[in-house]
């Protein structure tokens, strides 16, 4: 079996719309977002572009959508699709619950809303070396004593949690999180505090633009990002959807799960290789591809190698 990953928010760099694959259903993916945003989606990627979370999460969007398409032109049809965050938008498309006009239209209002709540003076941090329960405590001693906006956001690994929050706040986080033992402990690049109950309100106004959207059963299985589990209704993409910018995203159980469910390869759409090397650190028998680094030709010829294994 064959998982398809999608990266989230951070994973942009000035340009990648520009280095995907040279491939006739890139370009037609390019051109159908064009048309839909009535905007030309090559613009999305530049240094200045891409200070903008509206840029970032609708190229992070097209992107998977059209490594996806490339890949399956080429004879390579995930068995289950999964993303991060952002990703998760994408993951919805290649499962056949969302059509991509539709995801486009979504992404658009949710990065907008993301952006108006706030538009400064938030983020997210990466915490390496601290297990759940010690973030947690480190969380709500800060919540406790400082009154500080800081919120469990992603768990990406046993010991590789995101943090969400104002600046003040997660300044004091990381601080802490040094002190308890933290081997790494730093912002990252993306301006908004995801998946906390601060976009509580964002992910109620985001509800009501999806219930105007029609959803499809998933053709294959869609891997939640609230509860890490696989969503098989059309309803159930919906609301994990919607409800991802307000929840934590539980990513190393449905990596685990993926496992479970018989998956020994998985690819990791453009750009970047952040889920490959979770999954190589988490679960480093499984085989990893990211076809930002591999190339679309090598990705093919490695996954024909390993759906050529024996089980």
């Amino acid at each position: 079996m064959i998982a398809l990953l999608f990266p989230g928010q951070g994973a942009q760099t000035p340009g990648f719309l520009h280095r995907l694959p040279d491939h006739a259903q890139v370009r037609a993916t390019l051109e159908q977002a064009s048309e839909v945003l009535l905007h030309d989606v090559l613009q999305l990627d530049t240094e200045a572009a891409l200070r903008s979370t509206i840029s970032v999460q609708l190229a992070l969007l097209i992107s998977g959508v059209a490594a996806a398409r490339a890949l399956h032109a080429e004879g390579v049809t995930p068995s289950v699709t999964a993303g991060l965050s952002i990703g998760a938008y994408a993951a919805a498309v290649v499962c056949g619950a969302l059509e991509f006009a539709d995801a486009l239209t979504l992404v658009r209002r949710r990065a907008q809303l993301m952006e108006q709540a706030y538009p400064s003076g938030y983020g997210l941090a990466a915490l390496v070396g601290l297990n759940e329960p010690q973030v947690g405590a480190l969380l709500a001693a800060l919540r406790a004593e400082q009154h500080a906006e800081v919120y469990l956001a992603n768990l990406n690994g046993p010991r590789q949690i995101v943090v969400a929050g104002s600046d003040a706040g997660l300044n004091l986080l990381l601080a802490r999180a040094r002190q308890a033992g933290a081997r790494r402990a730093e912002r990252l690049a993306v301006s908004v505090p995801s998946h906390c109950e601060l976009l509580a309100q964002a992910a109620q106004e985001l509800a009501q633009l999806a219930s105007t959207l029609h959803f499809h059963t998933p053709q294959i299985p869609y891997i939640g990002n609230r509860n890490a589990r696989a969503l098989r209704h059309a309803d159930a993409v919906r609301d994990d959807l919607v409800e991802n910018i307000r929840y934590p995203v539980r990513w190393h159980d449905g990596l685990c799960l993926m496992a479970e469910l018989g998956v020994r390869c998985f690819i990791e759409a453009p750009p970047g290789q952040v889920l490959t090397g979770l999954l190589s650190e988490s679960l480093p028998e499984l085989g990893a591809l990211a076809l930002a680094s591999d190339g679309l030709a090598r990705t093919v010829a490695r996954v024909r190698v390993y759906q050529a294994e024996p089980l």
